[in-house]
């Protein structure tokens, strides 16, 4: 196993993952930018390295910068983590041509993987099923013209080369289609430095449900079951779920083993997911797209198998075998996760960034919190302004959904608006309830949501946690103002 490792991240999940190395006896290194010299996770390190100002551009995603670090401290790995240089296939490359062990699968599966073109050509040529569209990124606006109206309206454009819902577009007709094909392009281009797009038929109302993958060098590749991910905002997930609502063991076995035949088909090593729309319907479903790195919302598949994916990433890139075989692989209970983030829902989920004047995290029975932040963190305006998540266990989806209540009542923060208030109505929802789930969720939610009296209630107790924190403050500075005033010999030693 490693002795040090270099922490390629930030916030919640590079705190993650130094938990991980205490448990293995690893010495974990982070890496921090100027913004960030007071984070949690610096804190938390054995050693941490500052590789460059606030920007994301100049500190994060600086590759060069990344691997000066973890060589400087004689770290002989690089955990990425998720987001940043996560699926980075230049990353890796650089990582290893450094004599370092990159923690995640090859260079080359990520460059087939990573863009989303030659990824639906791996899935046709692994025989496992992809909504219907381009395999090849289209080359003019006039393509886009002529294959949406081979495959019928509404269509998705998205972006070749990334996903997390940047550069993608529903065009509901033809007289949507040049403005959103433009603006995606823009999009793209921004998020990714491709502006490439391709087209796929809109799947009505579907699920989106991924699957998660582990393989070996020594040639295992398992499954470890399907995670429900419809609930979204801006194609991006905020509610996840271990096992789906569906629960049907058959489907997860046929889902599953569409996703190993993917991850064989680019001799795939390490964690990854294999994300699928599904007909809910119909039980149809398609490739979407392969995420090579670990998920965010990773903690429910632990909570729900009982494996530390970490803990066999870390295992797998030291060139040992998986702890574990597909039939090893048991599913007990329902976990649920909501991801916390400084947004306002009441103003489209923008950015809240700011001070946490106060917090109080639930605890008790089923709570797992993975959080990067405590009490005078400051939320910055430079990264993605997710600050922690909640998951919870329970025996049944039944008594999940009543831990998750409790737990998000727990949950107290000030300073900054956060999802919070948002998420205490959604699991009060009879369509949530019900389990009857698709990635249009939200928008109708909203259409039909009462706001009660919590979010004022919370916003009252933020006022008054601010205006408490700043008096405190005041009257500390006062009293050391009276004490310097004093004769020496009255002040206390």
């Amino acid at each position: 196993m490693f002795n040090k490792v270099l922490i390629a991240n930030r916030g919640e999940i590079a705190i993650r993952i130094i938990r991980t190395c205490r448990e293995l006896g690893i010495r974990p290194v982070a890496i921090y930018s100027e913004a960030d010299i007071e984070s949690l996770h610096v804190r938390m390190a054995d050693e941490a390295v500052c590789v460059g100002p606030a920007a994301s551009t100049q500190s994060y995603l600086n590759i060069a910068s990344i691997v000066a670090a973890a060589r400087a401290v004689n770290a002989e790995a690089i955990h990425p983590g998720y987001g940043f240089l996560a699926e980075s296939a230049e990353f890796a490359s650089a990582v290893m041509a450094a004599g370092l062990t990159f923690i995640g699968p090859s260079a080359e599966a990520m460059e087939i993987m990573g863009s989303k073109t030659s990824a639906r050509r791996a899935a046709v040529e692994a025989g496992v099923p992809i909504v219907p569209g381009t395999v090849e990124p289209l080359t003019s606006f006039e393509e886009a013209v002529a294959t949406a109206g081979k495959f019928g309206y509404p269509v998705m454009l998205k972006a070749a080369a990334g996903g997390g819902g940047k550069g993608m577009r529903l065009v509901a007709d033809s007289n949507d289609l040049r403005s959103a094909f433009e603006t995606a392009q823009t999009e793209a281009a921004a998020a990714f430095g491709d502006s490439s797009l391709y087209l796929e038929k809109a799947v009505e109302r579907p699920r989106h449900i991924e699957i998660q993958i582990f393989g070996d060098v020594h040639d295992n590749m398992v499954h470890l079951g399907e995670r429900e991910c419809s609930i979204q905002r801006r194609h991006q997930k905020v509610i996840e779920e271990c096992p789906s609502p569906i629960n049907d063991p058959e489907l997860r076995q046929r889902m599953g083993e569409a996703a190993v035949k993917i991850g064989r088909a680019v001799n795939y090593t390490g964690a990854g997911t294999v994300e699928f729309l599904l007909a809910d319907a119909t039980r149809d479903f398609y490739f979407l797209e392969m995420n090579t790195r670990l998920q965010v919302e990773h903690p429910v598949t632990e909570l729900v198998t009982g494996l530390d994916l970490v803990r066999e990433q870390f295992f797998v890139a030291a060139g040992k075998a998986l702890s574990f075989k597909q039939e090893d692989v048991h599913w007990q209970g329902h976990a649920i996760e909501c991801r916390i983030y400084a947004e306002d829902p009441a103003n489209n989920f923008f950015p809240s960034p700011g001070t946490i004047t106060y917090l109080q995290e639930p605890a008790g029975p089923g709570i797992r919190i993975d959080s990067g932040v405590t009490r005078h963190s400051e939320v910055s305006i430079h990264y993605d302004p997710m600050i922690a998540k909640l998951a919870v266990w329970a025996r049944t989806r039944e008594e999940a959904i009543d831990c998750l209540r409790r737990a998000l009542d727990e949950y107290r923060v000030s300073g900054i608006t956060t999802t919070l208030p948002f998420f205490r109505e959604v699991v009060r929802d009879e369509e949530f309830i019900s389990g009857h789930l698709d990635t249009g969720f939200i928008a109708r939610f909203n259409e039909r949501r009462t706001p009660d009296e919590s979010s004022q209630v919370e916003a009252d107790l933020a006022a008054i946690a601010a205006a408490l924190s700043y008096s405190r403050r005041q009257q500390q500075a006062s009293m050391q103002v009276a004490m310097k005033a004093l004769p020496s010999r009255w002040r206390r030693p």
